[in-house]
């Protein structure tokens, strides 16, 4: 493809593809540093206990043991944090720091750190401390959390409730009091976690002759830690550089502050060497944030022709013993409540939000904030609709979608939407699926007694958040990105910028975006992510915003430096720069497309031969950008999935037979890419509908801690994806883009959950609980 064509829109491979098959990648994890040590650390074994006394002169004088650090020894070193942001009023989580102090709030909670020459003789040394702990009272469910005679999750607080809000339009007691039907049901959504393919991992590296601390981290946000890592330990800033290297992947789990995190740092600033920490599976399912634990009652109310007037809508959120900072475990609740019913014309809402603390693992913000949820109830109470008043799925949908003629529109809960595409999608959907088609065939195998079912899903997701979204709140995280894109003197272009890369394939994108500005191909684009000393300041990647507002920023850099180029062009050949453009590596004619001068002799000779040019002419091959959104707080994409699946009624197994989804995420920038986000979307939203739970007794204790134990979908277990696109560019930016990487989790689940009610419609049996397990199937059945 010659640079004459558009890349943006074009599919391309990821840049790092290539990299990483032939296993060159580079992970915190294959980083090897002069006088490294390794960090393990002791943990609770119980829930909830105060620490009567700790021994550890035998781990101490263990061989390879460097040194032990207790919180008396250690937590001095750092300010401790708070989860709280200033805008969700009222809300209260207990000061946190780096290693137990007096109490243990969780199985897992970090108690004793040991550093010695290898992991392995750290990890010998633990099995030397001596920890009594005097057991507590756990509180494990968060319905229990909430009674008068409940013990308190932690003694930093004043109550289980970290937070609670009520969103309410003022005539929706009259709504449901006049509606011809109102339908409901209560909801069950169970805690799961990330399993990156690497675990957490950092290097932290203190150099005392100079004052500066280098983290290597495996970080969706090395700006964010930049930032905790220098005001908790009292350094400078610029005294302060985050490298976050090939990352194997986050799904949000890597972008909240951790104990042994900050542990590690700390350590480092102690001892004056570098300090690794490398999370093993235990630790990372008993020590990274596990996402979702809602419990749900919801109801909606709908006028005789089976139009939506209302809904009403109860949350629970179970958070653990802490609010994650700094970006708090209140917001994946916030954006259940405010996203339900968000794809219908639904003049009154009420949302009440209740987020509860108890003795487990800390959740918090994971891939689809509160989509999953907010999708699951909305589509499951549209099914229940359709069912009573023998409408079909499509049909009510159709009646009630927010009508793609009708914006810009707010919705019941204060979102606003600038364009969506809901009615084209479901239409789109319809035919891509063959409805007709599956319906009939459906039909045919339920008088073989053969349940199969069909499930739809619409849905709105989040992405581009504006400046408000984090900032409003005190939290120090960026909405605005960076980058620098600068002309080398051999005429390659170079890009550092802001936004992060984990896998997804921001680096691929950005070249795409930068080589339409400068008229070259993007192998030509060097793009340079996730150092702190070496790109500009930004907020790096999360909420869907890489290609959205990185894009955009890279695309204004891009311009900015042709512009430049242009201008020295004319200076060189003595023309008028509107009369000239860039193509194929070089500045050419505008008119014929003639080339005039290539870009590595302009390089040459604005770099080596400056001299040469006319006085006052600026030879600079340099531009910088930064932007942050300014039109609607948030971009917001939607689409519409859906499922079909087989139940095996004897033994409760369903069988994902395929799965389709039509997305509209804004001008499209790679094809390939984006695809690839939906699938492994979908297959995150279907992994904790029918697999994955973190399950814990009623002491607290996870009882499936391990990968032997707790399912993760495999391939063989996924349907075949098809994906669609409607394209519905945003207007608040050049580039037009949209986030789309949790587009495939926000609606994945609440299709399976339909199609597998679907099938069960028959036999009178209906399930609302996830992960829909055999044994769930089952009990719904009534076989157990």
């Amino acid at each position: 493809m010659t640079s004459e064509k558009a890349h943006i829109g074009q599919s391309y491979r990821r840049e790092s593809a290539l990299r990483h098959l032939s296993g060159r990648g580079q992970f915190v994890t294959d980083l090897a540093l002069p006088r490294m040590l390794h960090a393990a650390f002791v943990r609770s074994p119980m829930a909830r206990g105060k620490i009567v006394e700790l021994g550890v002169d035998d781990a101490a004088g263990s061989p390879g043991v460097v040194r032990v650090f207790t919180a008396e020894t250690l937590n001095g070193k750092c300010e401790p944090w708070i989860g709280t942001l200033d805008h969700f009023a009222n809300m209260q989580s207990s000061t946190q720091n780096m290693l137990a102090d007096g109490e243990v709030l969780w199985v897992g909670h970090p108690v004793v750190m040991i550093v010695a020459h290898s992991r392995a003789e750290a990890e010998d040394a633990c099995e030397l401390v001596m920890m009594d702990i005097e057991d507590d009272m756990a509180v494990v469910d968060g319905n229990a959390a909430l009674m008068a005679d409940s013990p308190l999750a932690s003694s930093g607080i004043s109550s289980n409730m970290c937070f609670q809000t009520v969103l309410e339009t003022p005539d929706l007691e009259s709504a449901f009091a006049q509606a011809a039907h109102v339908v409901e049901g209560n909801f069950n959504f169970g805690r799961h976690t990330a399993v990156t393919l690497e675990p957490r991992a950092i290097i932290a590296d203190f150099d005392r002759s100079t004052g500066q601390l280098n983290v290597h981290h495996g970080t969706q946000t090395p700006y964010q830690f930049q930032d905790v890592y220098a005001r908790h330990f009292g350094l400078s800033e610029g005294k302060v550089r985050v490298i976050a290297p090939d990352v194997g992947g986050s799904f949000g789990m890597k972008l909240h502050v951790y104990n042994e995190e900050m542990a590690t740092v700390a350590a480092s600033l102690t001892i004056g060497r570098p300090v690794r920490f490398v999370a093993d599976r235990l630790e990372s399912f008993v020590s990274d944030i596990h996402a979702r634990d809602h419990r749900v009652s919801a109801r909606m109310a709908l006028d005789a022709d089976g139009t939506i007037v209302a809904m009403d809508v109860d949350d629970m959120t179970q958070i653990g013993a802490f609010s994650t900072y700094p970006r708090t475990s209140v917001a994946e609740g916030n954006q259940v409540i405010r996203l339900m019913g968000a794809p219908y014309r639904m003049p009154d809402y009420r949302g009440r939000l209740s987020v509860v603390f108890q003795n487990k693992v800390q959740t918090s913000q994971y891939r689809a904030v509160g989509h999953p949820i907010a999708c699951a109830v909305t589509e499951a109470l549209v099914e229940y609709a359709a069912e009573k008043l023998e409408l079909d799925p499509f049909e009510i949908r159709q009646r009630n979608l927010i009508a793609d003629d009708a914006y810009p529109h707010t919705s019941a809960t204060g979102y606003q939407f600038e364009k969506l595409s809901h009615q084209a999608s479901l239409e789109k959907l319809r035919a891509l699926m063959r409805y007709d088609t599956l319906r009939d065939e459906q039909a045919t195998l339920r008088k073989q007694g053969v349940y199969r079912g069909i499930g739809i899903a619409t849905f709105v997701e989040i992405t581009n958040p504006g400046a408000t979204f984090y900032g409003v709140g005190g939290a120090r995280i960026s909405a605005q990105d960076g980058a620098v894109v600068r002309l080398t003197p051999a005429g390659d272009v170079h890009c550092a910028i802001s936004v992060t890369e984990q896998g997804q394939g921001t680096e691929t994108i950005i070249a795409q975006v930068v080589a339409d500005q400068l008229g070259v191909t993007p192998d030509k684009v060097k793009v340079v992510t996730g150092d702190t000393d070496t790109t500009p300041s930004g907020g790096a990647t999360w909420a869907c915003r890489g290609a959205g507002i990185g894009g955009e920023t890279a695309l204004r850099a891009g311009r900015k430096l042709q512009a430049q180029i242009l201008t020295l062009a004319g200076e060189i050949l003595q023309a008028d720069p509107t009369h000239l453009k860039l193509a194929n590596g070089a500045v050419v004619d505008a008119t014929t497309g003639n080339e005039r001068i290539t870009l590595a002799e302009i390089g040459r000779i604005a770099t080596y031969r400056p001299d040469t040019l006319p006085n006052g002419c600026d030879n600079s091959l340099t531009a910088a950008q930064h932007f942050a959104p300014s039109g609607y707080p948030f971009d917001f994409t939607n689409g519409v999935q859906a499922s079909y699946v087989e139940v095996d009624i004897e033994t409760g197994i369903t069988r994902l037979l395929k799965h389709w989804v039509v997305e509209d995420c804004g001008r499209i920038i790679n094809p390939l890419l984006v695809d690839e986000q939906i699938r492994g979307g979908v297959v995150q939203g279907l992994g904790p509908a029918f697999f994955e739970e973190c399950l814990y007794d009623d002491i607290g204790q996870m009882t499936n801690a391990t990968l032997a134990e707790y399912l993760v979908p495999m391939a063989g277990e996924m349907p075949d994806i098809e994906i669609a696109h409607i394209e519905t560019p945003t207007l608040d930016t050049i580039l037009g883009a949209k986030g789309v990487g949790e587009a495939g989790t926000a609606a994945a689940g609440a299709a399976a959950m339909n199609a597998v009610n679907d099938a069960l419609r028959p036999l009178g049996a209906r399930i609302s609980q996830t992960p829909m397990t055999p044994l769930r199937i089952l009990k719904a059945l009534g076989h157990v």
